[in-house]
C-alpha cells in the first residue's frame, strides 16, 4: 500500500511519474479522466490510430486546454513506447499482434508496461512477463480489470495461509450467448444501434464480453498468474450468487461444481430460464477459501462470513469493478514499487476459437467477438496437444476445410501468415509447455 503516499512524494520532488497511453477507447478514456485528479502523474503522450479522437477523448473527459497543449498525440505506439520521457505504457488498443509489438518494445526501452490488452497478455503473456523480468522492469495485468482484482484476492488469501478453493468473476450469461453476432448484441445489453452508437460503444468488443470470449480470456490470465487450474473442456458459468459462492465453487468430491478444488471459473447473474440470480455478482470478483483448521472455521462463523454447509468453505468478493478508473493503481504499483498487479508465471489456461455456427472453406475468421468464433478455455496441454487454433490469432484468416458448428478450429485449419505475434506465440508454446504436452504435440 502506500502509492498515494509514494506518488505525493514524487509530486513534492517535481518528478512526477509519466505515463505514455497507447489506445484512447473506453478503458484509456476512463484512465484519463482520472488523471487531472492524480497529482504527480502526467500521461505524456497518447497514441491512437487517429491522435484526433484521442485529443476529443480528452476533451471528452474535462481536461483543460493546458494539460492538451502539453501532452503529445502521435499515431504510432511504437513512438510512445520509445518516448524518453516516459517511465510506464499502458497498452489498451485491444489488438494481441499489437500489444504483443508494443509490450516488447516497451520492455526493449527499459520500461515498464501494464497491459489493459488482456488478449495479448492470453496470447503469450508468459513469454513476454519473462522477458521484463530479465530486463529489470515490470510486466503487469491492469488493476481494475477484472484479472487484476481477482488476482489480488487470491493474494490475499494465500498471504493470509488460506486455501483457495476457487476464483473468478461473475457475469451475464446463457449458453445461447456462444453464437450471438455484432448484430445482435445491442438488444441483449438493454441498448438501441443508435445509443451504442452515441455512447463510442464497439459491438464486436462489446459482443466478445456477452458470447463467452472475453470471460474465457480473463480467467486464462488469472490461471497464468495465479497457477489455479482451468475446466478440461470450457467455463461452466453456473448461476449463483454471493451468499452461494462457496456451496457452488467448490470440488465435486465436496459437493461442489467444480473438477476439484483449486480452479478458475465464472459465475453467471441468470439462471438458465433467463431469470435473475438473487444477489449476483455480475460486475465482480470472488476467491473462495478453505480453513485450514476448526479454529479458523470456527473463526469465519464469529465474523458472519457466508459459508457452505461445512463451515469449512468461504467466499470473499468484491462486487464492482471500475476498469480504467482503477488503472492508476497498476501504473504507481509499477512505477513506485516495481511492482505488477498480477502477471503471468507460467502457462496453464489458453483459449482456443471456436465456430459460431457451421463455416466453409474459403470464410475468413473475424476474431474475438465477430460473426465467425468464440473464445473457449481450455488448459494449455490440451490445446498444444491436440493443434488447437488460439483465439488470438483468428483474424483475417482463411478456412481450409469446413467446419461444423460448435468445433474447435486447429492451426491445420486456417492459413496463419508468419507474423512477429505468431512467431512470439510459437516461441512462447516452445517455452511454456509442460513436457507431456511437447511430447503430445510432436
Amino acid at each position: 500500500m502506500n502509492l498515494h503516499r509514494l506518488l505525493q512524494q514524487r509530486a513534492a520532488s517535481g518528478k512526477p511519474v509519466r505515463v505514455g497511453l497507447i489506445g484512447a477507447g473506453k478503458f484509456g478514456s476512463m484512465f484519463l479522466n482520472q488523471v487531472p485528479t492524480m497529482a504527480g502523474l502526467e500521461v505524456s503522450v497518447i497514441a491512437d490510430l487517429d491522435p484526433e479522437r484521442a485529443r476529443n477523448a480528452c476533451w471528452t473527459v474535462g481536461w483543460e486546454a493546458p494539460r492538451i497543449a502539453r501532452t503529445r498525440f502521435v499515431a504510432s505506439g511504437a513512438e510512445a513506447c520509445a518516448d524518453p520521457e516516459v517511465e510506464v505504457i499502458v497498452e489498451a488498443t485491444g489488438s494481441p499482434p499489437a500489444g504483443i509489438a508494443h509490450a516488447r518494445a516497451t520492455i526493449a526501452a527499459g520500461k515498464h508496461i501494464v497491459m489493459v490488452n488482456v488478449e495479448a497478455d492470453v496470447l503469450a503473456g508468459p513469454l513476454l512477463a519473462g522477458e521484463a523480468r530479465a530486463k529489470g522492469t515490470v510486466y503487469s495485468l491492469a488493476y481494475g480489470d477484472q484479472p487484476a482484482l481477482t488476482c489480488e484476492i487470491v493474494d490475499w488469501a494465500r498471504a493470509c495461509g488460506f486455501e483457495v478453493v476457487a476464483a473468478g468473476k461473475g457475469t451475464k450469461y446463457l449458453p445461447a450467448y456462444h453464437s450471438v453476432t455484432p448484430d445482435e448484441v445491442w438488444g441483449h445489453y438493454g441498448l438501441t444501434p443508435e445509443e451504442a452508437k452515441r455512447g463510442g460503444m464497439n459491438p464486436q468488443m462489446f459482443n466478445s464480453f456477452l458470447d463467452g470470449t472475453k470471460s474465457a480470456i480473463e480467467m486464462a490470465a488469472i490461471a497464468n498468474a495465479t497457477g489455479l487450474a482451468v475446466p478440461v473442456d470450457g467455463l461452466h458459468f453456473p448461476p449463483c450468487g454471493v451468499d452461494d459462492l462457496p456451496q457452488i465453487l467448490r470440488g465435486r468430491e465436496a459437493g461442489g461444481r467444480l473438477e476439484h478444488d483449486g480452479m478458475v471459473e465464472v459465475v453467471s447473474c441468470l439462471e438458465r430460464d433467463g431469470r435473475p440470480v438473487f444477489r449476483d455478482l455480475r460486475w465482480g470478483v470472488y476467491a473462495v477459501v478453505k480453513a485450514p483448521n476448526d479454529y479458523a472455521r470456527t473463526c469465519f462463523k464469529e465474523y458472519g462470513l457466508k459459508t457452505d454447509a461445512s463451515g469449512w468453505y468461504a467466499a470473499m468478493y468484491k462486487p464492482y469493478h471500475l476498469i480504467g478508473l482503477e488503472l492508476g493503481i497498476s501504473v504507481l504499483s509499477a512505477a513506485l514499487r516495481g511492482e505488477p498487479t498480477g502477471q503471468a508465471s507460467g502457462w496453464r489456461g489458453d483459449v482456443v476459437a471456436v465456430a459460431k455456427r457451421a463455416l466453409q472453406a474459403g470464410e475468413t475468421l473475424d476474431g474475438e467477438g465477430g460473426y465467425t468464433v468464440w473464445g473457449k478455455l481450455v488448459p494449455a496441454e490440451r490445446s498444444l496437444a491436440e493443434g488447437a487454433l488460439p483465439i488470438g490469432l483468428a483474424h483475417k484468416v482463411p478456412l481450409k476445410h469446413d467446419i461444423a458448428a460448435g468445433a474447435v478450429l486447429l492451426w491445420a485449419d486456417v492459413d496463419v501468415p508468419d507474423s512477429a505475434a505468431l512467431r512470439v506465440r510459437r516461441d512462447m508454446e516452445q517455452r511454456f509447455a509442460s513436457p507431456s504436452a511437447a511430447l503430445a504435440a510432436q
